[in-house]
């Protein structure tokens, strides 16, 4: 995702509710945003997450690595 992304009407999430959302960590989800997975802006020291990037990582989430439809 482009660093550049709108975000104008954008809901936000802490990364306590992205944690709690995705059921993993915070760390993980440090993890994610400093990777650039996951798009996140920075207010101060916290970090707020659009939650249409959240629905959009999971939507792009492997389960177990398969393609094939049955």
């Amino acid at each position: 995702m482009s660093s550049e992304a709108n975000f104008s009407n954008a809901r936000f999430l802490t990364v306590a509710e992205v944690a709690d959302v995705m059921r993993v960590s915070k760390m993980t989800v440090y993890r994610l945003v400093h990777s650039g997975e996951m798009p996140a802006v920075r207010f101060g020291r916290s970090y707020r997450v659009p939650e249409t990037a959240v629905d959009q990582y999971l939507k792009g989430a492997v389960v177990d690595g398969n393609t094939e439809t049955a």
